[in-house]
Formats: structure tokens, sequence, C-alpha cells
């Protein structure tokens, strides 16, 4: 079922001083609306929706692991074998860590957040020529998440765009398409790196999971989202808890911080370092490793002071790679195979097409019962 852009009705309910209703097709021209002083029930999350907010954030009891990618690139064996060692804790501790000294120029990342800011601020009618048909489409804009299938709409915009293995861009803005491939190119450089390091942590060799996976056809996407302020950001919800498909996923901010991470149950919100790179581990790398990392459940809450804007790119195999547990990582007695083979495709279109809420990846659990 194709999905659409829900127009809610901005009326009494929603607080605004106006008295005509208004359709409204998106979070951020809702949130202009003048005099918006509380969200409609559509966007309100209750008891029955969400795990309330205030029980579950906690100050971490350790520091987010961080990972300096000049030491995993460097030609030291000691350097390289001590940052391994890191990245295999992060992996096992966190499936989350923050990337510094990556090389990617700053103006580089800036440059990604401000020409999405420019796509958002597109009029509803030039936003709308991209506006989500199927899930698969290489361009799509949308709101919430799946809004055929969410019952509660969450508090975000986003632009979803396939850059590899063949590149597309939206028209508009027009320094979109340049940005947007050389931003790509980096982040994936960065990205094969990272997969090395894993690969290596796992004690496997350097290229293993590349060559399983079939990187040179790996699918990236780059998701731009955007959290306007909210009027009641205790009621609402940019996106809630969810891990992601994929490999690796980059993310990137502007100064407004809204990221939480699961950590030990707990919810913890991340303080990026200044031009770093968030990653956090995918599905894939899970179903591939057999459990032994595991990707990591995280969402995205509001403010009502200031906008948001993040810039994810998810890394994953090529779309017709079934993906399994690796043989080095299934023992029938120790270690049984934990999960089903299925093709990358196939899991990116039914997890698109669902709800999100939990991890979507606990389908695919092999029962031990």
């Amino acid at each position: 079922m194709a999905a659409r852009v829900p127009n809610v009705e901005a009326s009494s309910e929603a607080s605004v001083t106006h008295q005509s209703p208004t359709k409204i097709t998106s979070v951020k021209a809702l949130a202009e609306l003048p005099g918006l002083t509380s969200i409609p029930p559509v966007y309100a999350f209750n008891s029955n929706t969400a795990i309330p907010q205030d029980q579950t954030f906690s100050e971490p009891e350790e520091s987010i692991p961080i990972i300096d990618f000049s030491l995993l690139t460097s030609n030291n064996p000691d350097d390289r074998f001590g940052v391994i060692q890191k990245l295999r804790k992060a992996c096992e501790n966190w499936g989350f860590f923050m990337v510094i000294n990556h090389g990617v120029a700053e103006s580089v990342m800036k440059s990604i957040i401000e020409v999405s800011k420019g796509f958002f601020e597109l009029t509803e009618e030039e936003k709308q020529e991209y506006a989500a048909k199927h899930v698969m489409d290489p361009i799509r804009y949308g709101t919430s998440f799946n809004v055929s299938a969410d019952k509660v709409l969450f508090w975000r915009d986003f632009l979803k765009v396939v850059l590899h293995p063949k590149f597309h861009s939206p028209n508009k803005p027009a320094s979109f398409s340049e940005i947007a491939l050389e931003y790509g190119k980096r982040a994936r450089e960065v990205a094969r790196e990272i997969v090395r390091g894993i690969s290596e942590s796992l004690g496997l060799e350097k290229n293993y999971i590349e060559t399983a996976m079939n990187w040179e056809n790996g699918f990236q996407i780059l998701v731009a989202n955007i959290y306007p302020p909210c009027p009641q950001p205790e009621l609402a919800i940019g996106v809630p808890g969810h891990t992601d498909h994929g490999l690796l996923t980059l993310l990137i901010q502007n100064e407004i911080g809204g990221l939480q991470v699961q950590h030990k149950r707990k919810w913890v919100s991340v303080d990026a370092i200044p031009t770093s790179f968030l990653v956090n581990i995918g599905d894939h790398i899970e179903i591939l490793s057999n459990g032994k990392y595991k990707s990591v459940m995280h969402r995205a809450m509001v403010n009502n002071k200031a906008t948001r804007i993040s810039i994810a790119v998810q890394h994953g195999p090529a779309l017709d790679q079934v993906v399994s547990p690796a043989s080095e990582f299934v023992d029938n007695e120790s270690n049984p195979l934990a999960y089903r083979a299925i093709k990358y495709h196939d899991y990116i279109e039914l997890q698109q097409n669902n709800t999100l809420g939990k991890s979507f990846l606990e389908n695919f659990r092999i029962s031990t019962i």
C-alpha cells in the first residue's frame, strides 16, 4: 500500500489563534502555525503507546566510547591493534560509538546539513513532488515514519535519498546533488574502514564483511530529518526507539541535541563531540555475527525551543545479498543458528512497511525453545 503524507487538520484542538481549519501536510508547516500552543491528538503519545520518558532516562555510568579513526587507518601495528580492541568493546557493550579524527572536512559536514535545511524550507508544493509513494523509491519525502501504519504520528519530517550503488538527488535546492555526492563518498570511505575494523575485531579477515556483503554494490541511503520546535515535547516524540537496517549508520546533526541510545535498559542522551560521527551498529552486523554484536535501540527526542536537523547515512549490503549468520559464529552446541537468512532488499521493504517502536530484527530470530 502506498504511503501518503497525512492531512492533519489544525483546529481548536491544536490551540491555534485562527478559527478556520487548515490542512497541514508536514510537521514543519504545523509547527509554524501562528499561536500554536498544543499538539493535535494524533501526535500525542500516552502510557499505552510509549514508555514514560521520566522513568527511562539515565545519566550514563560510563562514557560513550570514542574511536580515533586516525588510529584505525594507522600504519603502526600497535596503534591499530589497540583501537581494534577498543572497537570490539564498543560493539559488544554499546553497539554505538563516536568517531573522531575521521578526515572529513567540517565544511563538507556543515554543507550537507545546510542544503538539507534548504530542502525542508522549500514550499510544501515543491516538496510534495517527492512525496513518499513506495518504500523503495530512490527519493522520498514524508512525515512521521509510515503514515499508513503509524497509530501516533512522530514530530518529524524526512527526506530519504539513495546515494549508492546508483546516485540520486532531488533537483532542488540546486546545490543538493553536488553536496550530497561529495558527502556520500566521504561517509562511505569512513564507513568502509570502520567495517574493516569491525571485521578484524570479530576475529575475521579484514575484508571478510566487505566481500561477504558485496560492499562494492552496497546500498547507501541518506536520511535527512527535521524536528521543529514542539509546544508539548513531553507528549510527542521525534522517532521512537528502533534499530537500523544495514551494517552501519553514520549520523551528524546541527548544534541541537536529541539523540538517545539504550544502554543497559536505560535511555542515555548523546552529547556529540563537534564534527564527530555518531555511529551505530545495524541489524545486519547482528545477523552476520549471529548476535555477538547487537544493533542498538535509539530514538530522537524533541524540544520546544529550536529546530534539530540530523543527517543519517545508512550503509548496507547489496540489495540482492542474502544475509545469514557467518559459519564462523555458528556452533550447534554452544552457539546455535540465531537468525533466519533473508535478502537485504526484502528486509528493508518489510521493515519500512511496518511500524517503529521495537527491534524489527526480532521477527527473524530463531527460537531456541
